[in-house]
């Protein structure tokens, strides 16, 4: 008899506790964890970074109101009301590359052990949390290694040890951490169009002596990518690496969808068929000038006022976003780029122009062949 599972079987983001990547500073005061984290925020701008901390405050009296308070330079200042839960959190994190925690007061799934001689009670008090320690500080020239640490754990001695005002040597230690869980790529390619006004299946059309389909697949595999070709369940099409549509009547953001559905820890290139001027040169120049800290890498003719979203490179961050978009009711994956902080990149109009009736096919179909 098989077993009885409640819920559908889907593949799981590859979260930390908190955040897809998070590191909690362990053993010693809030406010030298609070340093230690501004000094590397300093370094790594480029990236988005957020710091999880508890609040200090001594009477503190509860809350009747949320409060968001909004500056003209981009800041905002929130006081919300509600317990920690890792599910709402990881959403809340899910757009930072990288997510700071103090741990005086959370555990992450991976630490910084800091050594500092007047916090030993408090080490040892989170002994079990040093489940994952990536490097060790030392506050003092002075500073130990506990008894108990060498016992819990012989090898700790084996990790980086830096001093505290090593800064840039814990930030590039840091930004290998980042670097490590940046997603590969993988490449889609559109073909689960009804082509209402073609009047034919778009990536069957041929512009270059075969289906635009496997054109477009042999683009995206020539650089490297993996590449899966999207279809709706009814299409009969023979392939071995192929996502069939889950978002049914969804157009392209249902593909989009269904793609980080199936894998929600890479990033997809995605590319419909029905774009027959985009060449290698523009997808190397994508791959090129990919931002991961964003939340895509799209194309945007000089010309356009919009970016072009079935030219882009959609980071795991993106998903969260789509499907935000979706709950209110939009299925449109432009309003998501034109809304998200993205990386625009601008291309000639002309090659990006869609084909999308007879005439416009007979056309691209000359001007490419003459």
């Amino acid at each position: 008899m098989s077993k009885h599972q409640k819920h559908a079987k889907l593949v799981l983001r590859n979260n930390d506790n908190f955040a897809p990547n998070e590191i909690a500073i362990v053993g010693t005061k809030c406010n030298e964890v609070s340093k230690l984290v501004n000094e590397i925020s300093e370094q790594l701008s480029k990236y988005k970074l957020a710091y999880f901390d508890a609040s200090h405050a001594k009477d503190e009296s509860k809350q009747i109101v949320e409060k968001f308070t909004f500056s003209p330079n981009g800041n905002v200042a929130i006081n919300g009301i509600g317990n920690i839960n890792k599910f709402n959190q990881r959403i809340q994190f899910s757009q930072y590359d990288f997510l700071f925690i103090n741990g005086n007061h959370y555990q992450a799934a991976k630490q910084i052990l800091v050594l500092d001689n007047e916090k030993e009670a408090s080490v040892l008090k989170r002994i079990d949390q040093l489940t994952n320690v990536q490097f060790v500080v030392k506050l003092t020239e002075d500073a130990k290694y506990f008894d108990f640490l060498l016992d819990k754990n012989p090898l700790i001695k084996n990790l980086k040890c830096y001093a505290i005002s090593e800064i840039d040597k814990i930030t590039n230690h840091i930004e290998s951490l980042i670097q490590e869980k940046i997603a590969p790529i993988q490449g889609l390619v559109l073909a689960g169009g009804k082509s209402t006004r073609m009047g034919t299946d778009k990536g069957t059309l041929n512009f270059y002596g075969k289906n635009q389909r496997d054109v477009a697949i042999d683009l995206l595999e020539k650089n490297h990518l993996k590449t899966y070709l999207s279809v709706r369940e009814e299409q009969e099409i023979i392939i071995e690496n192929k996502v069939i549509d889950k978002f049914i009547g969804l157009g392209p953001f249902g593909a989009i969808c269904s793609a980080f559905q199936s894998n929600p820890n890479v990033a997809w290139l995605v590319l419909a068929t029905d774009l027959p001027f985009v060449n290698d040169a523009l997808i190397q120049k994508l791959l090129k000038h990919r931002n991961p800290s964003k939340a895509a890498t799209t194309i945007k003719g000089k010309g356009k006022e919009f970016p072009e979203p079935l030219i882009t490179i959609w980071e795991p961050k993106s998903y969260t976003l789509l499907l935000n978009y979706l709950a209110q009711g939009y299925s449109c994956p432009r309003k998501a780029l034109i809304n998200a902080d993205t990386e625009i990149i601008e291309v000639d109009d002309d090659l990006i122009r869609n084909i999308n009736t007879p005439e416009e096919f007979k056309a691209a179909h000359k001007e490419i062949n003459e």
